[in-house]
């Protein structure tokens, strides 16, 4: 379908099997990488972190993923160390959003980082949040600028709700007009988006052939509300790459749990508990990489962790089950109210730093 009978089509009913506009011609170095080798175009140490194809794109990427996020509790003169090591250790996929930190803080920051970084070597991903042409076209070109790059390999929607959000940002007029403008232009080389409701993301995936999905796959969330199995049952239709986030949730906070972390829900924390949430998550056909809570000291043992799982087996989805038991639903609250319709405010963790919309991507 051409572009403009897409952005037509989407007017009234975000027409169904829709196709992005090719994007530029430039052929990435990774295309023809090896699963578990770095780009071709300049040797880097991928030390033993496996690396995945990035569903039908052409990228191969570490199976953990960079959370910029964390850069938000950190200084400026740290980042450039911190994705060093990172990079490093074998991890070459790194995620950032305008939204995160005060006025832009972890992109600015993560755009100076990067700098020592060969950027034929790295996948960067960014969002907006913004659901209208102008407003997404604002985000994109300020988060190229913060960012220090020409490109990002992948662009994402980000934070989709309701379902309404899917129709206004699919158009006309609506955030998915500068997306396909972008990847024309070669500002993007993939698109995606994340969803923190079942019924957000299985209409964004049933209107648009996104390369990717950022969706909340994780072991509570799964055994107590069964959250992420529709999902990943319609992105491997679809033949669209998993990303899936808070891997290493532990349900909201029980009342009579002590707050080891100053955070809106509980994570694992040990070596085993990280491993098994990992292994858990990245099991999962379709499933490319996961993305860690934003602590730099959980992301030190995601990595080391990261590089000794083993498959699926009937022994960790038993431990895993055992695990949930006792948690409380992150999503329980948001999901509901979207599948009931209900017209509720913006708000539905008073704790949750990334209210107003509820953001909830740390």
């Amino acid at each position: 379908m051409e572009r403009r009978s897409f952005l037509k089509s989407v007017s009234t009913s975000v027409g169904a099997g829709s196709l992005a506009a090719s994007g530029s011609s430039t052929v990435l170095a990774q295309e023809a990488v090896p699963d578990h080798a770095p780009s071709t175009h300049s040797p880097v140490p991928v030390n033993d972190m496996p690396r995945r194809k990035l569903g039908r794109t052409p990228l191969r990427v570490s199976i953990v993923t960079f959370p910029g996020l964390a850069l938000m509790r950190r200084d400026e003169g740290d980042a450039a160390g911190i994705l060093q090591d990172t990079f490093d250790r074998g991890v070459n996929y790194f995620d950032v959003a305008p939204a995160y930190g005060k006025d832009g803080e972890c992109e600015i920051k993560m755009g100076v980082g990067l700098q020592g970084l060969p950027r034929e070597d790295y996948v960067l991903s960014c969002k907006t949040k913004r659901r209208d042409k102008a407003g997404a076209r604002e985000e994109l070109e300020r988060s190229l600028k913060r960012l220090k790059s020409d490109y990002f390999d992948l662009y994402q929607l980000h934070c989709l709700i309701k379902p309404q959000e899917v129709v206004e940002a699919l158009g006309p007029g609506g955030a998915m007009e500068t997306l396909l403008e972008a990847k024309a232009e070669g500002k993007i080389r993939h698109i995606g988006f994340s969803a923190h409701t079942t019924k957000a993301a299985m209409r964004a995936l049933r209107h648009f052939d996104f390369d990717t999905i950022m969706f909340p796959i994780n072991f509570a969330e799964y055994y107590t509300i069964g959250m992420g199995k529709k999902v990943l049952d319609l992105a491997n239709e679809k033949g669209t790459a998993v990303l899936g986030m808070k891997t290493l949730a532990y349900g909201r906070w029980p009342q009579d749990v002590p707050k080891t972390r100053p955070w809106w829900y509980r994570t694992v924390e040990t070596d085993e508990h990280v491993r098994l949430s990992l292994e858990f998550t990245l099991g999962f056909p379709g499933v490319v990489t996961a993305v860690p809570p934003s602590w730099l000291d959980l992301w030190d043992k995601t990595i080391d962790q990261a590089k000794r799982l083993e498959p699926h087996s009937d022994r960790l989805l038993s431990r895993m089950r055992q695990l949930a038991g006792g948690c409380e639903s992150v999503f329980h609250k948001v999901e509901q109210s979207v599948a009931d319709n209900r017209a509720e405010p913006d708000v539905y963790y008073a704790d949750s730093p990334h209210e107003m919309p509820p953001c909830m991507i740390g």
